[in-house]
């Protein structure tokens, strides 16, 4: 007969074994290792997908071939790359190599490894794991903003987990075939710095759970300085109504220095109208854009000149088939230099005969902009749908 202590002993190495089992499986859920398909979800694969599309991209402008030097030479084969924004206002032009390695230089080994080398850091050993205060992500290399406090949640896995990214075009997605399986490798889209990788087991609403290293992250609380490398860069706003917004906004968004274009109702009586409101023409509002451009890439005399190209600033109360006052033309400024401009232009093109009859584009400050329901942004690329607007740029 067995002892009762070796009985116990036995049952306490079964515990053991079983417990390092759980631990294990779960530690490999969490990589994406063990119960999953080897194949990349949908949902995954459209965040992937996303990034590398060379169709038109909401929210993107057109990349031009790269600029050639003034004064071309031999030896010289600089190239200049027009910059990228996002929709929340930063830079995320790549940077080139050679300065990302510069900044990888000032990180620790282990750091290091992990951003530039594609590693991980051990579960549970993660400095921002149990972090609960509020505030931004952002990528210890180059300081853009990657994910939000908002947005985090405890999966168990032993890595910060977040359903989302601080903005779509700060974290880019490629597939990434090591260890047998197709997986989502998520970096910085600035810098190209490994931050972990995205699967499809996260909660609503998207579904997505963004597996990150700590070691790739620097926090800032709420209300703490940030430094420059990780702050929106100085916008300016303005605002044009010609016709329907839905090809207004488009074209303009293609625009180099164009940060975002989103289309709303402005100069009415009531406040938050709905789209069935407006059409209805019963509270004086209209069909207009909200630009937020870079003064340091694109003029706001650029913008105007867009503007009068797009629609026909000569139809009263319409454009082209649309009709009502809902559908006029105007432009809406936000300070006396907009105002002075508009006005500027319209007395330039009118001396320059640019059209057969006069302008009536009306001119004034602007009011309080109120954003269209959802399904009228991007309606363009969502939809496929044509547009009689013309191509400014």
């Amino acid at each position: 007969m067995l002892s009762r202590s070796f009985r116990m002993r036995t049952f306490q190495l079964t515990l053991g074994v079983v417990g390092g089992a759980m631990l294990t499986l779960v530690l490999l859920g969490g990589l994406g290792l063990f119960g999953r398909s080897t194949q990349i979800d949908s949902t995954q694969r459209a965040f992937v997908m996303a990034q590398t599309s060379s169709g038109d991209r909401p929210h993107q402008p057109d990349q031009p071939e790269p600029a050639q030097p003034a004064t071309p030479d031999a030896e010289d084969h600089t190239t200049v790359t027009a910059k990228k924004f996002s929709r929340a206002g930063y830079d995320v032009t790549p940077l080139p190599r050679d300065e990302v390695e510069r900044l990888a230089k000032r990180l620790d080994a282990e750091t290091y490894r992990i951003t530039q080398k594609a590693g991980t850091e051990p579960a549970f050993c993660g400095t921002l794991l149990d972090n609960k205060k509020d505030g931004v992500y952002t990528c210890v290399v180059c300081g853009l903003p990657l994910f939000t406090s908002e947005h985090k949640f405890t999966s168990g896995t032993g890595w910060p987990s977040f359903y989302t990214t601080f903005d779509r075009e700060h974290v880019v997605g490629k597939e990434d075939t090591t260890l047998g399986m197709s997986r989502v490798e998520i970096e910085c889209a600035r810098c190209t710095s490994h931050l972990g990788h995205v699967f499809d087991d996260g909660p609503e609403p998207t579904g997505l759970r963004f597996c990150l290293n700590s070691a790739s992250l620097v926090f800032y609380e709420n209300g703490q300085e940030r430094p420059p490398q990780s702050m929106p860069i100085e916008t300016e706003t303005a605002y044009f109504a010609g016709g329907c917004f839905w090809g207004i906004e488009h074209y303009y968004q293609k625009g180099e220095g164009v940060i975002n274009a989103v289309s709303g109702f402005m100069q009415g009586d009531i406040e938050n109208p709905t789209y069935e409101q407006v059409c209805a023409n019963e509270f004086g509002f209209v069909e207009a854009v909200m630009v937020v451009f870079d003064p340091q890439t694109i003029s706001y005399e650029r913008l105007l000149e867009a503007f009068f190209v797009m629609h026909d600033p000569t139809q009263l109360n319409r454009q082209g088939p649309d009709v009502g006052s809902q559908y006029r033309s105007g432009i809406y400024t936000t300070s006396d230099a907009q105002q002075a401009a508009a006005v500027a232009m319209v007395q330039r093109l009118e001396a320059e005969g640019r059209f057969a009859r006069p302008i009536v584009t009306e001119i004034e400050p602007a009011e309080t902009f109120y954003e269209a329901e959802a399904y009228h942004q991007d309606y363009i690329e969502t939809t496929g749908r044509a547009c009689h607007v013309k191509n400014p740029w």
